[in-house]
């Protein structure tokens, strides 16, 4: 019956992580807001606003194995949502004396609430460490290359050396900065919902934030200043955080793919018998796990509009905007989770080909460097006319096919200034790396 192929038995495997469904998925739902409504219970209790046997008979049958699923989803049809039906099968679970106690003083609203914000929390919990092994994945990479020579390429054409360790640091620097956002953010987003029927917990007289804040212990949540059920801008800062991270998630596929190509062939994903592979090319290794990436990318960012979107909650309870929410929400850390989990295979078991790099850094007979000899020559000639100069030597060399060292030899406005050692220097990659290191090192050091 799966639409979605994220959730399907076989495509499932593709998008997202069976964690992540398991933590996300409508039982998830379904047992948090038992969860809820059980620490009500015990919160209460402890007030002397609900009998401690009555909390004690909620948690007991406050568990997933005792609902009826096919009556629940007739109620739920039927009001709407899932917690009418869901208390009522509770309450009957619990028995008459202490089924009277449930759900007291709180609406449908506070229990799916601080329902969705314990899943984020189990969710959270399968993306953390996740993004931590890719960002120590690849400052290891980042240390163990930090001399392999490349070119880096702007336009997708040579542009001036970089090292391999650089490219992984660039990769990894907005991956340590998620890391930043999502701790400050946890605050905002994992926070308890309880406000009753329009905010304002009047069917609990004066108890009312004392039992908020009792359910906040209990549930080990923050107690936010006033109740947000009609200001889910938490929701929206999560999925718009799940975007930023597959963004960066998609700069590092898009390169890696792009240094994939044969014709480049610098790195590869890391391959088992039949990865990648296509039905009638025995000789393809795709990059599979990149186009993942990308493609569960997509789907965050389709849903981040969604998601705010549904920030326009009319007055005291919202006429579709917070309906919307479980269509996005729930997905877009499945897709993350999935996205991050790809990354992390290609991260950890890439392979890196430093000598093909270096075969593609020479293929330009050292045009690469040119920038490198024009600023050596400028503070002798001008920069205009070291240009020049050069400019000159990069169409001889291109023309004759020799390389760029050939070709300064060949002009005396060169070579009465710079001899044949001076000249290989400056053509030397190697020698043009500029604070490569120092940006390295200063990645490596966030992390610690």
């Amino acid at each position: 019956m799966s639409v979605n192929p994220a959730d399907g038995a076989v495509l499932g495997v593709l998008y997202g992580t069976d964690a992540m469904r398991a933590a996300v998925g409508e039982r998830a739902l379904l047992s948090r807001m038992l969860d809820v409504e059980a620490a009500l219970a015990r919160a209460e209790a402890r007030l002397g606003i609900v009998p401690e046997a009555a909390a004690q008979a909620i948690t007991a049958a406050a568990r997933f194995e005792m609902l009826d699923l096919p009556a629940l989803a007739v109620s739920t049809r039927n009001t709407g949502y899932p917690v009418v039906g869901l208390v009522r099968q509770l309450s009957a679970a619990a028995g008459e004396d202490a089924g009277r106690w449930t759900h007291w003083g709180a609406t449908t609203q506070d229990v799916v609430d601080s329902a969705t914000v314990l899943m984020i929390r189990d969710a959270l919990a399968l993306i953390e460490p996740a993004l931590e092994r890719l960002c120590d994945a690849l400052l290891a990479r980042a240390q163990q290359h930090r001399g392999t020579v490349m070119a880096g390429r702007t336009h997708l054409q040579h542009a001036l050396p970089v090292t391999f360790g650089y490219k992984c640091a660039v990769w990894a620097s907005p991956l340590l900065t998620m890391r930043e956002r999502l701790a400050q953010l946890k605050p905002r987003v994992l926070r308890v919902q309880f406000g009753g029927a329009v905010g304002t917990l009047a069917s609990l007289g004066d108890r009312g934030t004392a039992v908020m804040a009792e359910l906040a212990r209990e549930l080990n949540l923050n107690e936010p200043d006033l109740p947000w059920h009609v200001s889910h801008d938490g929701f929206a800062e999560l999925v718009s955080w799940c975007g930023l991270l597959c963004g960066a998630l998609s700069k590092f596929a898009t390169d890696f793919m792009l240094l994939m190509q044969t014709e480049v062939a610098e790195v590869a994903e890391p391959h088992a018998p039949g990865r990648g592979g296509s039905s009638t090319m025995p000789q393809k290794r795709n990059p599979i796990a990149c186009e993942y990436v990308l493609a569960q990318a997509r789907g965050v960012h389709a849903l981040v509009p969604q998601m705010l979107a549904a920030m326009a909650h009319d007055h005291e309870r919202g006429t579709g905007p917070w309906q919307a929410e479980p269509l996005a929400l729930p997905q877009a850390l499945l897709l993350t989770h999935g996205a991050l989990d790809q990354a992390l295979t290609v991260a950890e078991g890439m392979t890196v080909d430093a000598a093909r790099m270096r075969r593609n850094l020479d293929s330009t007979g050292g045009l690469i460097v040119a920038e490198a000899v024009m600023m050596g020559l400028a503070p002798v000639l001008g920069r205009g006319a070291a240009h020049d100069a050069v400019h000159h030597a990069c169409d001889v060399a291109l023309e004759e096919g020799i390389p760029l060292a050939a070709a300064l030899a060949r002009d005396s406005a060169v070579t009465d200034r710079l001899d044949a050692d001076a000249i290989a220097r400056l053509t030397d990659p190697s020698n043009y790396l500029g604070s490569t290191g120092v940006f390295i090192d200063r990645v490596l050091r966030r992390r610690a």
